[in-house]
């Protein structure tokens, strides 16, 4: 199930305070037109924010050009955005960025702006890039759940096809310090209008903001963010309350514990014993012939994944959760409307291409039902239950026996010289996730990999 919200109110809810006053830098009136390629993804206001600075240099007297070439938002599409901005209107000759032309690249998203198609648009010897280097997955992830990209490779990449390049998490920053990563471009915006190169001053910037008449107030305060982020990186994180201590990892104890609640909030306090149970034998064993712990970590994490699984009654009760309903009320107000997509096996049509399950939005009277559909569950597994007979459910309460049924024969020949070995076979369950004909695949997968040698 997806879930969106409409009649929302953006709210500021962080306690970070104001931005602090930075120097401004001297902005000069460009020689020539200024070019500046903004690249990112759909959906997260990329075309806003060369808009934005296209109207500021109107309000200048100068002249601005734009083109944007969107993807599909919300399919988390590319896009890039050509900006020019010139003395005169009469001075830009061409919108769109030559090959090497771009003074500027704002990159929105990482994978998007290290792309060939954007950097071919940069100059090794003349472009400055200002990048937010927060991994998003791409659209490609909703075909291909392992699809991996390094965020190493795509920072070289990107700094070897410009003179000079700064990267930020500028979406974990927005979230610190303005309650919300859909700042995250302002923040960014900020950030490369501190380097003194985009030639439009802060308070034609701040007027444009203001006339576009969206969370002005938050919006404001993200560009000034970005302006202290650049100037004091440091002082930034502090004030965001971001740490850059490493978060020392969970011990098994406090896995099991965290499976143990989930299970029990699932709605089974014997299976959640039994859970305890079966991962502490585990830990015993593995310390006892390879004094480790690591196969016990990742039986841990998997089992309960594989017990409390989102079925209908999980979704109706996680929806339902007061935590969630009030997150829901402080981040987007109280007139906010939610909508839940679904496609529930006793409603859903299918589509008549792929044969699957459409999804449906499903709006007050859905959300309505949510809590007396949790308290329901009682029924989950019994003949009453009226989802239990679906393939899927059958499916899904075969799973944590065949888990077991592995770990149990990973456990009669572990020694040191195939603790290696077990350990992957028994993390192949972390591939099993999603729902409908997605899960199912990822299921046949793993029966396949178990059948085919690996654990036995």
């Amino acid at each position: 199930a997806m879930v969106t919200v409409e009649g929302a109110q953006i709210r500021k809810v962080s306690g970070a305070g104001d931005p602090p006053p930075v120097p401004e830098p001297e902005i000069g009136i460009p020689q020539r037109p200024f070019s500046m390629a903004v690249a990112g993804i759909g959906g997260t206001g990329v075309v806003t924010v060369g808009q934005i600075l296209a109207q500021a240099a109107q309000l200048e007297g100068m002249g601005a050009g734009i083109i944007d070439q969107s993807g599909i938002s919300q399919k988390n599409g590319a896009v890039l955005s050509h900006l020019k901005i010139a003395r005169r209107p009469e001075d830009i000759a061409a919108i769109r960025t030559a090959p090497g032309g771009a003074d500027l690249l704002l990159g929105c998203d990482l994978l998007t702006a290290a792309s060939k198609r954007v950097l071919r648009l940069c100059d090794p010897q003349a472009t400055t890039a200002v990048v937010n280097d927060h991994r998003i997955m791409p659209a490609q992830f909703t075909h291909d759940p392992d699809l991996e990209f390094s965020a190493d490779d795509m920072r070289a990449r990107i700094s070897a096809a410009t003179a000079s390049a700064t990267f930020r998490d500028a979406t974990e920053l927005a979230s610190a310090l303005l309650g919300d990563s859909i700042f995250a471009n302002m923040l960014l915006a900020g950030m490369a209008w501190q380097t003194g190169l985009v030639p439009v001053p802060r308070k034609a910037v701040l007027e444009a903001i203001r006339l576009n008449g969206v969370a002005v107030e938050e919006n404001i305060a993200a560009f000034d963010w970005g302006r202290a982020a650049a100037h004091d990186p440091e002082a930034v994180l502090r004030a965001a309350g971001l740490r850059p201590d490493a978060v020392p990892e969970e011990t098994v104890e406090e896995i099991v514990e965290r499976g143990v609640r989930l299970i029990r909030d699932w709605g089974d306090a014997a299976a959640a014993e039994s859970y305890r149970a079966f991962v502490e034998r585990v830990r015993r064993v593995e310390q006892e012939r390879c004094d480790s712990d690591e196969l016990a970590r990742v039986v841990a994490r998997q089992l309960a994944r594989l017990v409390a699984v989102k079925d209908e009654y999980e979704v109706a009760r996680l929806y339902s959760d007061a935590a969630f309903c009030e997150e829901i009320r402080r981040r987007y107000g109280e007139g906010a409307r939610v909508r839940l997509h679904m496609a529930p096996p006793l409603l859903a049509r299918r589509d008549p291409v792929t044969g699957r399950p459409r999804k449906r939005a499903f709006g007050r009277w859905m959300t309505a039902l949510m809590p007396l559909l949790a308290r329901m569950r009682f029924l989950r597994g019994t003949p009453l239950d009226p989802f239990g007979y679906t393939e899927e459910r059958r499916m899904e309460r075969a799973l944590p026996g065949e888990y077991r049924a592995l770990v149990e024969r990973l456990l009669a020949d572990l020694a040191p010289e195939t603790h290696g070995e077990a350990v992957e076979t028994a993390r192949l369950a972390e591939r099993i996730r999603g729902f409908g004909h997605v899960k199912r695949r990822a299921v046949e997968a793993f029966r396949n990999r178990i059948s085919d040698g690996a654990g036995g």
